[in-house]
This record gives C-alpha cells, sequence and structure tokens, in this order.
C-alpha cells in the first residue's frame, strides 16, 4: 500500500540528512508505528508520505503511484491525518469539523450529514449529542476522537498520525489507543503512526520501526525487536517495557 524506495530528506542541499536512504513497505490494512527520540526523523518520513515535505531523492509510492506525480492537496483529500493537539476549528460545530473534507471534496449535503453521523458514532460520539457542540465544549479525549472522526470521513485507504493520543490522560489514552485499533482493523486501515512512547507502539501496531538520526535501524513485530534486537540503540529502547514488566510482576507477587 505504502512503499519508501531509497528515500532521503534534507534541508540544506546535502550538507546533512533528516532522513537518510530509508527503504519501507507498509502493507495494505496494516498499522506500523514509527518510532525514536527527537530528530530521529520519523515526523519527516511522516510528512513525505503525504508530501507536506517533498523527499530529496528516492520514491514514495502510495497504492502504486508516486506521490511526486500527484497534486499535494488532492493527495492530501485522500490521506487521513491526526496529529497532537488535534487542530480543530474552534469556533465550529463538531458536526462541521468532521465534515470539512467531505465538503472540499464536493460531496452532498445528504452524504455529508450520513457520513459524519456514521463516522461520530464509530469514535464514540453518538451524532445526536455531539454534532452541535464545539470544540471547547468538549474534555481532551472527545476532542481527539474528533480529529479521528474528521480524519476518517473521507473514507481514506490511508490515515497518518503523529503522536495523536500523547496529550491526553493515561486512562483515557489507553482507551482511545483500544478503540482506535478496533476501528482500524474494522475498517482495515493502512495506519502509520509516530509515537515516543515503545510500549504504546508495541501494543498497537503490527510493526515497529525504529529511526535514529534519520536512518532507519530496524522493523519487526514487537516479539523480534524484544528478542532480536538488530543495533545497540534497539536494545535500549526494549529495555524501558521489558523493566516496566518487570517491575510490575514483582509488585502483584508483593500483593499476592
Amino acid at each position: 500500500m505504502i512503499e519508501l524506495l531509497h528515500v532521503k530528506k534534507s534541508f540544506d542541499d546535502g550538507a546533512s540528512f533528516a532522513v537518510a536512504d530509508t527503504s519501507l513497505s507498509i502493507a495494505r490494512g496494516e498499522l506500523l508505528a514509527l518510532i525514536g527520540e527527537s530528530g530521529s526523523g520519523k515526523t519527516t518520513t511522516l510528512k513525505m508520505i503525504n508530501r507536506l515535505e517533498d523527499p530529496s531523492d528516492g520514491k514514495i509510492l502510495v497504492a502504486g503511484r508516486d506521490v511526486l506525480d500527484q497534486n499535494p492537496q488532492e493527495l492530501r483529500r485522500n490521506i487521513g491525518y491526526v496529529f497532537q493537539g488535534v487542530g480543530l476549528f474552534p469556533h465550529h460545530s463538531v458536526a462541521r469539523n468532521v465534515a470539512a473534507v467531505p465538503e472540499l471534496l464536493g460531496w452532498s449535503r445528504i452524504d455529508i450529514e450520513a457520513r459524519c453521523r456514521e463516522v461520530c458514532d464509530l469514535v464514540g460520539l453518538p451524532f445526536d449529542d455531539y454534532a452541535q457542540r464545539i470544540p471547547s465544549e468538549l474534555s481532551g479525549g472527545q476532542q481527539q476522537r474528533v480529529g479521528v472522526a474528521r480524519a476518517l470521513a473521507a473514507r481514506p485507504d490511508v490515515l497518518l498520525m503523529d503522536e495523536p493520543f500523547g496529550a491526553l490522560d493515561p486512562i483515557t489514552r489507553a482507551g482511545l489507543q483500544e478503540e482506535f485499533r478496533r476501528i482500524q482493523q474494522e475498517l482495515g486501515l493502512t495506519v502509520v503512526m509516530v509515537t515516543h512512547d515503545m510500549t504504546e507502539a508495541m501494543l498497537m501496531a503490527d510493526r515497529v520501526a525504529v529511526m535514529l538520526g534519520g536512518e532507519l535501524l530496524q522493523v519487526g513485530t514487537a516479539s523480534e525487536l524484544l528478542n532480536r534486537p538488530a543495533h545497540p540503540y534497539v536494545t535500549q529502547l526494549m529495555e524501558m517495557p521489558r523493566r516496566r514488566a518487570e517491575r510490575l510482576d514483582a509488585l502483584m507477587r508483593e500483593e499476592g
């Protein structure tokens, strides 16, 4: 579904690379997590898929088509995008926020309302209860749900997510992670998600791609990264969830 072929990105005419010679394939219906420290190149990689940034070299294919051969605005209308902070229109209702892309695509009013009702219900915000509310009347978790609904409204095959749950409290975050994973699998969405949280990546993603200094170090399932890390940095990343699991196990034994 998505293929990166020797992709590079430089912001200083090749003196350095934010993303260095990266090749990666993401299957239809897969959820891939991009993880790494700040400046590792993961968000730049995400932005190149929908041409918020253009690659300096290499090719990016979405459904077999080179993104550079497509109009950026048209491309983005067919790729959902969810990011931390949501970016809702503050003075527009939930319904208007969710309808934004279908309206740009020229959908009929009847089709827009039907789709808004469908996706709001899908993300746990019953349309009849929430359609006329504005963002300031919603909790952080509810606003993030609206962001997901808006990204799904135009029925994209691909969804890009940049730290979508990072600003939420732990209980809300865990619930929304589980709910989103259910929605993603139900709809067969192809998702690329940027996160700093290794535990989130391991619990949500089919595969995890680890980046450092613009380089792709390893791609694999959570089990593969835990048991066969291919780089010292991957080993280091795996230590935190492993230590937490061991600590929790010890605490449970103490209580038992």
